[in-house]
């Protein structure tokens, strides 16, 4: 196990009509002018932003207004939620909806006091020191941003989808998890979000890192737990305790508990924002796809830890290290499957992919050469998206 410095200062408030104590969390937070940042209709025509607004102005605080942030968040609504914040001398942000609004509030948090171009942080120029404080409202459990200190932002000119990673400096100060609001997810979404949420533990699980038996049991119960209550939400979409043990594992995949200790990897995720970015994929649904295509070029490569996952998470029985990787990575594509989630490229709607811009694209943004569990150049990580097919 290595060393490691763990932090993760959000204040998580869970529960049914929770809510409702957003304007006193935002207080707790220490600023009274936000920008209240949201994504499409569905807040609004559920009611959600009005209780949201009515408890901020129980509480005094005064908010602007940034609306219609769409899925893989862009660059323009930052610049936009950046100049708004200025102008109004705002203070803090409070995100309502899933993680495109989340990613978008932190990319402006740490925009707003940097004397700068906001994209320094996110090209990896420049560390971020200073942030607005950001509040969470979750409405969609599955990027795990209500608990990170990540943000993923677009840039359209070039169609640049980069991931930004701080240990503390964006991580919410509180996160407000009402299962009851995920009632009325359509279930795409619901299954995008569980193949996100898995895809968060599996970048930290597959390590070369050795004896971190305690992390791998955290992972492997946390995608035991997902594999168990995914079936009963897509089912009972009003289950409160399916959807409630969906919401929490969301948080535990990305909020840093299952990478203690270790080396990450992150390529399937690498892959999936080149695809995103191109063709506009739901997240969740590309790395339903490109997951397994990774785990299948490492079950000839690397495979003893995705024989240990196929045998302690996928209760695989087989001595063979290859054979059990290959044979949990099947038994995870059906399980995807049976979500209702595409597990190819042209499942996903992608007939033709071009194969050399994703690939020119990828190491452009992330280097020649990629990896935490298995180094890869350009000859591999296409050999991957052919696996994809």
């Amino acid at each position: 196990m290595n060393d490691f410095n763990y932090y993760t200062p959000t204040r998580y408030v869970f529960g049914r009509g929770v809510e409702s104590q957003t304007g006193e969390l935002t207080r707790w937070m220490g600023v009274n002018r936000v920008l209240l940042v949201y994504g499409m209709g569905s807040v609004v025509r559920s009611g959600l932003l009005d209780r949201v607004k009515a408890s901020l102005d129980a509480s005094g605080i005064e908010f602007f207004e940034l609306g219609g942030i769409l899925p893989n968040p862009t660059d323009d609504r930052v610049y936009e939620g950046i100049e708004e914040c200025r102008r109004e001398n705002l203070t803090g942000l409070v995100a309502v909806g899933g993680g495109s609004a989340i990613d978008t509030a932190k990319a402006i948090a740490c925009g707003v006091p940097y004397d700068g171009d906001f994209w320094d942080f996110y090209a990896g120029k420049k560390v971020v020191e200073k942030a607005l404080p950001v509040g969470v409202v979750l409405t969609i459990p599955a990027a795990g941003s209500e608990g990170s200190g990540n943000s993923v932002i677009t840039k359209l000119d070039g169609l640049h989808k980069i991931s930004l990673r701080t240990d503390s400096a964006l991580r919410p100060k509180f996160a407000v998890m009402n299962p009851e609001l995920t009632f009325t997810l359509p279930p795409y979404q619901t299954a995008s979000g569980i193949a996100d949420m898995m895809a968060h533990i599996f970048e930290r699980y597959f390590t070369n890192t050795p004896e971190t038996e305690v992390t791998d049991r955290v992972a492997e119960g946390v995608l035991k737990a997902i594999i168990t209550e995914a079936p009963r939400v897509m089912a009972e979409p009003e289950n409160y305790d399916a959807r409630a043990n969906i919401m929490w594992c969301g948080t535990l995949a990305h909020n840093g508990i299952c990478g203690t200790g270790r080396q990450e990897d992150w390529v399937s995720h690498f892959m999936e924002h080149e695809l995103s970015a191109v063709y506009g994929v739901t997240h969740g649904a590309g790395l339903a796809v490109m997951t397994p295509a990774w785990m299948t070029f490492m079950a000839t490569h690397n495979p003893s830890k995705g024989a240990q996952f196929a045998r302690r998470v996928m209760d695989v029985v087989n001595d063979d290290d290859t054979q059990a990787a290959l044979e949990g990575i099947a038994r995870l594509k059906a399980f995807y499957a049976s979500l209702g989630l595409p597990i190819t490229l042209a499942q996903l709607g992608i007939e033709d992919p071009d194969f050399d811009l994703l690939v020119k694209k990828l190491h452009e943004n992330k280097g020649e050469v990629i990896g935490g569990y298995y180094r890869l150049t350009a000859v591999e990580t296409r050999q991957i998206y052919e696996l994809a097919m």
